[in-house]
């Protein structure tokens, strides 16, 4: 009789909400903690960031809380960056479908992360404003770091080994062939500054407007090839953790990574900021503004020493999360497989919105039948939406019943961005 119990005992039905409650701690057991910290000096007054530690998957639910960290370096002018920094959340957010698990989550970051930015910068350039910025934009939800950039604004990842990782790429024309060749294609001109007599003196720009980046978030004056789309990388630390320096140009013409890196070990995140920062004053002077973000993924105690990862990768997942940038920069970085304790989930650097965005057959239509618009995520009637992949009629590639689909000025847009028409917008 008492073995006989014990089994129904063992049987018993466990109510929902103690399932949940259970499910909840055992998430929050494995979770590692965050401690961030930031440090600026300013000169121009064009450096923003935002640091956001409370945002939820889940509206409610706190077991799907994730962090948001973010810089944006302005130029000529602070409207850019103070817009982005307002909106690019919120619009990266929307992007991203209703009712996904925690994994399709992540699965579904690198197209809504293309989708808000290019958003952003449609709405910042119908201001006809002709500031512009960086933008590097991190997400940390749990062990998961996903980085999204444009421009400059460094992320690195410094592990628990002393390995360091760039998870970014600089879009500089002055070092990076293959934005130079993509520019002068899409009909801008890539050449140095011309003084009295013929000489050329400084770094290499695009012009008009004499930008030295090839992607930003605005610049109206440059031209529609200054593209918004970012470089996106997606890492999964091992139960180590590691940290995180993200930081706008005025650390980076100072300090290497390794630099940077090396200053600030030992020391808690808040204080890790103001010596990254106070180590590129002593090296280079104020002589631009100088902003640093330092994050700390910390394993919580209970956590066994990091496992090692397999030698062969899993085939099924690398043809569905794995992609090889474009950027012949990103081929200067470190490998993160050398490092030996992350995993690279995801990685795409491409500048065609129709590669980012995907194929899709019923990417965006709602249960009320109607589609909506791939980046503004409007709503759009079946006969209204065309596909981000359709091109000319005479085109083997053109697929106009695959998905996303584009609004009519999202479309001209990603014309626009690749050198087939101008962009139509005046500014100011």
């Amino acid at each position: 009789m008492a073995s006989g119990a014990g089994r129904r005992r063992g049987h018993e039905l466990v109510p929902l909400a103690a399932l949940i409650s259970r499910e909840m701690k055992n998430e929050k057991m494995e979770k590692p903690s965050v401690r961030c910290g930031h440090a600026a000096q300013s000169r121009k007054g064009e450096d923003y960031f935002l640091v956001k530690t409370d945002c939820q998957r889940v509206p409610g639910n706190p077991s799907s809380t994730f962090s948001v960290f973010a810089i944006f370096d302005g130029h000529n002018g602070n409207a850019a960056a103070i817009f982005t920094r307002e909106l690019l959340l919120s619009h990266i957010l929307s992007a991203v479908p209703r009712g996904l698990g925690r994994e399709e989550w992540f699965q579904a970051l690198p197209r809504a992360l293309v989708a808000g930015f290019v958003k952003t910068d449609k709405e910042f350039q119908s201001r006809g404003e002709t500031s512009g910025t960086t933008a590097t934009f991190v997400i940390v939800d749990a062990w998961t770091v996903t980085v999204a950039s444009v421009g400059d604004s460094r992320c690195i990842l410094d592990t628990q080994g002393g390995g360091i990782s760039t998870l970014t790429v600089d879009h500089r024309l002055e070092e990076n062939v293959e934005e130079r060749e993509r520019v002068t294609a899409s009909g801008g001109e890539v050449g140095r500054l011309s003084i009295a007599g013929g000489a050329e003196i400084g770094p290499l720009r695009c012009w008009p407007g004499g930008l030295c980046l090839s992607r930003s978030i605005g610049d109206m004056d440059v031209g529609e090839f200054i593209v918004p789309i970012p470089y996106v990388k997606q890492v999964k630390l091992s139960n180590a953790g590691g940290r995180l320096i993200i930081a706008s140009d005025g650390i980076w013409d100072a300090l290497s990574s390794e630099m940077a890196a090396k200053s600030c070990r030992g020391l808690p995140a808040e204080l890790a900021a103001r010596q990254v920062v106070k180590e590129a004053l002593r090296t280079r002077g104020l002589k631009d503004d100088t902003t640093c973000i330092v994050v700390d993924i910390i394993p919580p105690e209970s956590s066994p020493p990091p496992s090692p990862l397999p030698k062969k990768p899993n085939k099924l997942r690398s043809f569905l999360f794995r992609k090889s940038s474009r950027d012949s920069a990103n081929k200067l970085s470190k490998k993160l497989s050398a490092v030996g304790i992350v995993e690279e989930l995801f990685e795409e650097g491409s500048a065609m919105l129709a590669e980012r965005l995907g194929i899709d057959e019923g990417a965006g239509q709602t249960t009320s039948g109607l589609f909506t618009c791939g980046v503004c995520q409007v709503d759009l009637a079946p006969s209204e939406g065309i596909s981000v992949h359709a091109g000319s009629i005479f085109s083997t590639r053109s697929k106009p019943w695959q998905g996303p689909f584009l609004c009519a000025a999202c479309r001209n847009k990603k014309d626009a961005m690749e050198g087939k028409r101008p962009s139509g917008v005046k500014v100011a």
